[in-house]
């Protein structure tokens, strides 16, 4: 079984499906219960097994109860932390409510979920945990001090849980990926930057950082390493 948070779009459906497509049974975490009910009914219709929940990662009681639902019905072998809020600005400009709401979905919201399941890996022989950084914890862009700073820190907490719980035979990895589609990025792509020409949306000045090859990704890219 495989808890997928912020599974109800973006890279989070792409890795769910991918995952129900190779056997496993999801588990979909959003806060958006209606959008996460139509991806597990798309993973349903296509032959895969996938149940629904409303989930607010941020928020400790809201993870107890949904862990304690999951865990009833058998064992977590896998978890995704992916659900993830981004934030433009400098330290300048970014404000404290700002920072604080970043990091309690991008960094408490990881440590909630791993808090939440670990303990059963462990008493189960083992377990993986796979983080959801980005390259923006590890390299300097601009106009994202909070995102940046948060996926700073997922990095640093998948290193500290790898290393406290290998002898437990618990894995915990992460992936950074570059820009990808998502409708976040594909909307402030459409409001920020500027438009080359009739439907086609180019990065520009700091944002060309994110660029690999010229191309922005798609989530499904991300997804054969998060099985592997």
């Amino acid at each position: 079984m495989a808890v997928i948070t912020g599974a109800a779009s973006g890279i989070g459906r792409a890795i769910a499906h991918k995952f129900a497509a190779n056997g496993a049974s999801v588990c979909l975490l959003d806060i958006n219960r209606k959008h996460a009910e139509a991806v597990a009914d798309e993973i349903t219709n296509a032959g895969g097994t996938a149940s629904a929940y409303e989930c607010d990662v941020s928020d400790r009681a809201s993870i107890g109860s949904t862990f304690d639902t999951i865990l009833q019905q058998g064992r977590v072998h896998i978890l995704v932390n992916n659900a993830g809020v981004s934030h433009i600005g400098t330290v300048e400009s970014t404000t404290e409510s700002d920072f604080d709401r970043v990091f309690r979905v991008n960094v408490k919201g990881y440590f909630n979920c791993i808090n939440a399941v670990i303990g059963r890996m462990k008493s189960a022989g083992g377990g993986v945990i796979l983080n959801m950084a980005s390259v923006a914890g590890s390299a300097g862009l601009a106009d994202r001090f909070a995102y940046s700073t948060s996926k700073g820190a997922a990095i640093a907490m998948t290193y500290s849980v790898a290393r406290d719980y290998i002898g437990h035979n618990v894995r915990c990895n992460c992936i950074s990926p570059a820009r990808v589609h998502t409708a976040f990025v594909d909307g402030f792509l459409k409001n920020k930057l500027s438009r080359t020409r009739a439907g086609d949306v180019r990065e520009t000045g700091e944002d060309t950082a994110y660029r690999q090859n010229g191309k922005t990704g798609r989530g499904s890219l991300a997804c054969p390493l998060l099985v592997f």
